[in-house]
């Protein structure tokens, strides 16, 4: 099978499968929609955050999909994957800084608090976001600009700030990440 083919096979097993997800999986699995009204307040719904990921899926199959036309003759090399495994490395640094900033930031600056009780007050729901977040994209731009740069720092910290803005103002009940599971 040419490369052409296994990429239109790859993007169109993508879009099956992020269909099936959507029409099957989604609407069985969740209890509320994509939004949900409360007593007049519109909040979040279960469906919302797989809901775009599977969209996303889709869209993503279908650009793959559509690439596939153009003849694919390259093979991976020894620097795809090691770009691959930097990119998985960069990531798993940027979890753990999420993961873990806030509570060790919150035992060594919090008087007598418990991460855990502190999770939902400004700055520590924050911490680990911003710095896990913003030191991601921070990160990934500064790799592909191939230097550090003031600029990609602030991009990176500006990028979650944006969202804790969106999404943490607009929400009284959302837990920015990781803060749902400490």
């Amino acid at each position: 099978m040419k490369a052409s083919h296994q990429t239109a096979l790859l993007g169109l097993c993508i879009i099956a499968l992020a269909g099936i997800a959507l029409l099957f999986w989604l609407p069985n699995d969740t209890v509320s929609g994509f939004v949900q009204s409360r007593r007049g307040r519109l909040s979040i719904g279960d469906a919302m955050a797989p809901g775009l990921a599977f969209g996303l899926m889709a869209l993503s199959g279908l650009l793959i999909l559509l690439k596939a036309r153009e003849a694919c003759t390259a093979l991976v090399t020894r620097h795809d994957v090691i770009f691959v495994l930097g990119l998985l490395g960069l990531v798993a640094v940027s979890f753990t800084l999420m993961r873990y900033s806030g509570p060790v930031l919150a035992g060594l600056f919090a008087d007598g608090g418990d991460y855990r009780a502190l999770r939902d007050t400004t700055p520590w729901k924050h911490l680990g976001f911003v710095f896990g977040g913003g030191g991601m994209v921070a990160a990934l731009i500064s790799w592909m600009e191939r230097r550090v740069t003031l600029r990609a720092v602030l991009i990176g910290f500006a990028a979650a700030i944006a969202l804790i803005l969106v999404f943490d103002a607009g929400f009284d009940d959302l837990l920015l990440p990781p803060n749902g599971d400490v």
